[in-house]
């Protein structure tokens, strides 16, 4: 069956079309859009009339492409950001009777199990428990499990790039006293949201989204972006903390010309690098490896089933 996912965002608005057969998925088309939807929602509690039309014109090319490709049921994925809006239902309405696509609202929960699925689908079932890492716009989920098992652990949390930006990164670059105060947050969400047990069980993780994707482009200096040589890629701990003191030294002009990143990204990358930085550090991992398949590979299986 041929799919489409539209994943919307707390940072990015997303398409993957995909032929299901079983628990394979192929990708057919993917694509990525900037379009911040997720802006002011912390302090404001609303989606703002400028972000909400930023993700209508995205899906609206996303919609095309869908048509063209033939996919056979379209649906959408919405986090973060229109969860926590006051109008985030309404968003949604609207997007349904414009791009005649099956979207909704999921929670955390969901959120974690999808992005489960779709970070695992390559990785023989059992083992040892395995993190995945999904650090949103919005929020970011630790799921914790065994390969072809539901997840036996999971928490969606405030450690959202774009939310932490919004709190703690006022100055461009970055101040010294800010940098402390977001890595003391981070921590202290890791640190409370997830048991030390659960936390000591883990031997390994997969981290999936913008960040650690940026980071292994980074890494390696890609230029332009191969998703071939991201998905698998193994960043270590040190080359984490490297990265993001060189990020943090950088005004959001000077970040927008590094090698690897998407120059949309600059905006909160940052934040994004702390929390895996500190995300690492709290579960004791000295390197984690970057995924490309996420919650749209999840989605996609839920949607042909």
């Amino acid at each position: 069956m041929r799919v489409a996912v539209v994943d919307i965002g707390t940072n990015t608005t997303r398409l993957l079309v995909a032929d299901v057969e079983g628990r394979t998925v192929t990708e057919v088309d993917r694509r990525n859009a900037i379009t911040r939807l997720g802006e002011g929602v912390d302090s404001g509690g609303r989606l703002l009339d400028g972000a909400i039309e930023r993700v209508f014109g995205v899906v609206s090319e996303y919609r095309r492409a869908m048509d063209e490709l033939g996919a056979e049921r379209s649906i959408g994925v919405a986090t973060s950001a229109v969860r926590d809006a006051a109008n985030g239902e309404e968003f949604v309405h609207e997007l349904q009777a414009r791009y005649r696509i099956e979207p909704r609202i999921i929670s955390g929960d969901e959120e974690a199990h999808l992005t489960f699925t779709g970070a695992t689908l390559e990785r023989p079932a059992g083992g040892d428990p395995l993190l995945v890492l999904d650090i949103g716009g919005g929020s970011t989920e630790f799921v914790i499990g065994r390969p072809g098992e539901p997840p036996s652990f999971n928490v969606s949390t405030q450690a959202g790039s774009v939310r932490q930006t919004e709190r703690h990164l006022h100055h461009d670059p970055p101040t010294a006293g800010e940098l402390d105060e977001l890595r003391v947050e981070i921590r202290q969400i890791v640190d409370t949201s997830v048991p030390e047990e659960i936390r000591r069980g883990v031997g390994d993780g997969v981290a999936v989204a913008g960040t650690p994707t940026s980071m292994a482009a980074i890494d390696q200096e890609l230029e332009p972006y191969d998703p071939s040589r991201v998905h698998g890629y193994r960043v270590t701990l040190e080359a984490c903390v490297r990265i993001e003191a060189m990020l943090a030294g950088l005004s959001e002009g000077e970040r927008r010309g590094v090698t690897g990143l998407h120059p949309e990204r600059a905006p909160t990358i940052v934040a994004g690098a702390v929390i895996l930085v500190e995300s690492m550090r709290s579960f004791g991992l000295d390197s984690i490896q970057v995924g490309e398949h996420d919650i749209l590979c999840g989605a996609a299986l839920e949607a042909a089933r």
